[in-house]
């Protein structure tokens, strides 16, 4: 009796383990709004690490997470560590790539709750005296986020932040305006 339940324990785990192998390598989320300011004004939001706990969905989640920075205080080699609850975890964004009123590219590793890098990507689109504004991260899905992907939709759940995130980018950029 012992001997069947874990063979049939054995080969749930096998076949969960073959599905999951199947999923994506690569993650990628991507969200969008208009802004009604020019790219450089929402440029200016997202370039300056010092200037996101206005706008940045997870900060709110922990007012007394940790923040340092370090580097330029904007622009390419600025840098931001964070270390908060569980909500938040902890991590360390750098801009690697920083192209006024077009692009803003940063590194992004976390470290807790689970160890990931991935980068993310601001775009800035003008469209007449608006800004059409995209978020976007990327990242390899290994075994263990594939297995975590077949029970937690990350898309919907980050990309929601996301969501969150740019709509109150948008109130900030356009009440600075």
């Amino acid at each position: 009796m012992l001997t069947n339940i874990l063979l049939i324990i054995s080969a749930l785990v096998v076949v969960l383990l073959v599905v999951a192998s199947m999923r994506p390598d690569e993650m990628r989320i991507t969200r969008s709004v208009t802004i009604a300011a020019p790219p450089a004004a929402v440029f200016a939001q997202v370039n300056d690490f010092h200037l996101w706990d206005a706008w940045s969905p997870w900060a709110k989640l922990d007012p007394a997470c940790k923040n340092t920075f370090e580097g330029p205080p904007a622009g390419t080699g600025a840098g931001f560590r964070w270390d908060g609850n569980n909500k938040v975890g902890a991590g360390a964004m750098t801009i690697t790539e920083s192209r006024p009123g077009e692009l803003v590219l940063i590194r992004l590793e976390f470290h807790r709750p689970f160890k990931a890098l991935n980068s993310a990507e601001f775009t800035f689109q003008p469209e007449g005296g608006k800004t059409l504004v995209t978020w976007t991260m990327l990242g390899k899905n290994n075994l263990i986020s594939k297995v975590f992907g077949l029970f937690v939709n990350c898309e919907k759940m980050v990309g929601k932040d996301f969501e969150t995130g740019l709509a109150t980018l948008k109130i900030v950029t356009e009440t600075a305006s």
